[in-house]
């Protein structure tokens, strides 16, 4: 696996279902402030830039981002495969990690565990942010590619549904590319019945209802949910 490995949290305001949401208060703290602080607690990463729209929309964000000390690159809205290569080509990236900013409970020890997955499968893409083949939690995880397949994907992609959701070209050719996925080390975070993104408003109060702060572990984070939520699906 190439280095520098670069962490791009894909993040915007426009969300239709929960306009806003990326500024939303979670226990004192904005939501993207919660994603870039979980997300820099992984060990195996070299570098983060947080990718959002150009827009005067995203602007509160952008300043947000700026005051906190956070890397940020912006593109286009909804050309999201152009500005997420655009983010990790300023950060001089060999090796891509995607996180989507409604996962306030990403964490750092399950990026650390992809990044290991990776580097020893000779994979072309591999993930572990939703319970698809392997059993983790929706939204502990992340993606991650090497910048040679960004950069072409880039080149190559030109349907808009594939460009504004960035590995559905990978998704859609699964007989192209070598996809691995894996299960959690800690068997306590198989739960893929957990839905842990913040899509909704619903999502949002559910959150709001936990007792969370930005450095739980993975375990604390899933065993605190089970506790309010044990049917959560």
């Amino acid at each position: 696996m190439k280095r520098p490995v670069i962490a791009v949290i894909q993040a915007r305001m426009g969300s239709s279902r929960l306009p806003n949401k990326m500024m939303l208060s979670l226990h004192g703290l904005p939501v993207i402030e919660w994603v870039w602080r979980r997300v820099t607690m992984a060990e195996h990463i070299d570098g983060v830039v947080v990718a959002i729209p150009d827009g005067q929309q995203d602007q509160l964000l952008a300043d947000h981002l700026l005051h906190i000390g956070t890397t940020v690159s912006r593109g286009s809205e909804t050309d999201v495969l152009g500005r997420m290569t655009e983010a990790a080509s300023s950060k001089g990236a060999e090796t891509v990690i995607r996180i989507c900013a409604d996962n306030p409970l990403v964490c750092g020890s399950e990026i650390d565990r992809l990044v290991e997955f990776f580097d020893t499968g000779h994979y072309d893409y591999a993930y572990n942010h939703i319970p698809r083949g392997n059993s983790y939690p929706d939204g502990l995880g992340a993606e991650i590619v090497s910048m040679d397949l960004l950069e072409l994907l880039n080149k190559t992609v030109t349907l808009q549904a594939q460009r504004e959701h960035v590995f559905n070209f990978i998704w859609d050719n699964p007989d192209q590319f070598r996809i691995g996925t894996f299960d959690p080390i800690d068997r306590a975070l198989a739960h893929p019945e957990l839905k842990l993104d913040l899509d909704t408003i619903d999502d949002y109060a559910a959150l709001l209802k936990l007792d969370i702060n930005p450095e739980m572990s993975a375990s604390e984070v899933v065993r605190t949910v089970l506790q309010l939520l044990p049917h959560s699906t």
